[in-house]
């Protein structure tokens, strides 16, 4: 049975850092991207940055220079870099993971994470001013 497990999470004031980190496992596939969504109180689920297992990444607009994407294909994980933090970035973060071969362009960045097979349950991550 697959598991994308998020933790990590918690609290900070306005320009702190946390660092999110996501684990899969249970699948005889090799994993080949992982992502971050978040939802925050009263929006819309929106992308925060996705990796491949062949180091390719992407963010939202809003979220770079602050939050950068790492993984490592061996532990199959990825974390969250943020620095930076608003009072904006307040939302619960949502980790899914995709296996088996890569599926979009080799030239181009990962696909979102709405396309992935497998998600955790979230964690919080709230920033006070």
């Amino acid at each position: 049975q697959v598991q994308v497990v998020e933790c990590g999470g918690g609290s900070s004031q306005t320009g702190g850092s946390l660092r999110p980190s996501c684990a899969a496992s249970g699948s005889s596939f090799v994993i080949n991207t992982i992502g971050w969504e978040r939802q925050g109180p009263g929006t819309q689920r929106e992308l925060v940055a996705t990796i491949s297992s062949d180091g390719r990444t992407d963010s939202a607009d809003c979220v770079k220079g602050r939050i950068v994407i790492s993984g490592d294909n061996d532990k199959y994980s990825a974390y969250l870099h943020m620095n930076g933090l608003k009072p904006e970035d307040t939302a619960v973060y949502y980790c899914a993971a995709h296996f088996g071969s890569i599926w979009y362009p080799s030239e181009a960045t990962p696909a979102p994470p709405h396309l992935y097979d497998y998600w955790g349950q979230g964690t919080q991550v709230t920033v006070s001013s």
